[in-house]
């Protein structure tokens, strides 16, 4: 099986040197390269083709936002997940806007960057518990409110079990482990859910679940 290739990018030295002891430790991961600024981090995208660049939000010079937003429009298929010390509501909108997969607070535990890194890197979008209620808030408060809960009878009951723990944050091995399947399996009802309801990553999916009243925002 073919390793997740790790693209570092912060401007400090000991964020760096910390995330590499951790990465080094993940038998499904390699770092390719790491860089200190957007503008380093543009030009070893072009050379090292990574899969995943874990991207500060803040440097000197070209921010991480900016930087993201280049390196999507030039090499789409790069999962970009940002880890910062920033949580205001700005910042993270910003960034997924840009064009990033995820957004993870560097207060985070180990074991969620590590999952982080793995969700994103299979296409799929990772928003942190406390920072997705970000996203939560912007479905209430558009114009309407929120859709008056409706049937889902397109998907059976598994698959709406599945669909709730997706919007809610869990990872293919937590849905597997709460429902007492195996991941493929969890694979396989997420391709189905995403196709009965024409949607492509889990930004759509919790938007769906709230509208539909399967998930409450607290």
């Amino acid at each position: 099986m073919s390793k997740i290739r790790l693209l570092l990018v912060d401007d400090h030295e000991i964020v760096r040197a910390g995330l590499r002891m951790l990465f080094l430790a993940e038998p499904d991961m390699t770092i390719v390269g790491e860089a200190s600024s957007g503008q380093e981090a543009l030009r070893l995208v072009s050379e090292l083709k990574p899969d995943v660049v874990l991207m500060d939000v803040a440097m000197p010079g070209m921010t991480g936002i900016e930087a993201t937003r280049r390196i999507k429009e030039a090499y789409p298929d790069v999962a970009i997940l940002a880890l910062t010390m920033y949580e205001e509501e700005q910042y993270f909108f910003e960034m997924l806007h840009a064009g990033a997969s995820g957004y993870i607070p560097k207060r985070a535990a180990p074991d969620d960057l590590v999952s982080a890194i793995r969700v994103v890197s299979t296409g799929n979008v990772f928003l942190y518990a406390s920072l997705a209620q970000y996203l939560l808030n912007e479905v209430i408060n558009q114009p309407g409110g929120a859709a008056t809960p409706s049937n889902t009878e397109e998907l059976t009951a598994r698959e709406r079990e599945v669909l709730i723990y997706i919007a809610e944050g869990s990872t293919n091995r937590e849905i597997a482990e709460k429902l007492v399947i195996s991941p493929k399996t969890v694979d396989r009802h997420r391709e189905n859910i995403m196709r009965k309801l024409n949607m492509h990553n889990r930004v759509e999916l919790v938007k769906y679940a709230i509208e539909k009243g399967l998930i409450s925002v607290k």
